[in-house]
């Protein structure tokens, strides 16, 4: 094969890996980005979830200290 011919075959291959990297890299971009998009809504969904724990102990507490309240009322 002759040089020049070489080289160019050598450039075709090197732009075709070039693409593939190009598109590799457009691909984990994207779905970097999706990932990301679910950690934030993850956390909101915890952040969420924590208040409403939270305002749920506090109206058991409330309960508790009413039932202890008639209790003590009763006896």
């Amino acid at each position: 094969m002759p040089e020049k011919e070489q080289t160019q075959t050598e450039l075709a291959e090197i732009s075709a890996r070039i693409d593939e990297l190009v598109e590799l890299c457009r691909r984990l971009s994207e779905e970097n980005r999706s990932l990301r998009q679910s950690q934030e809504q993850l956390s909101n969904e915890r952040a969420g979830l924590i208040a409403r724990n939270e305002q749920a102990r506090t109206r058991v507490e409330a309960m508790i200290g009413r039932l202890k309240s008639l209790e003590q009322n009763q006896a």
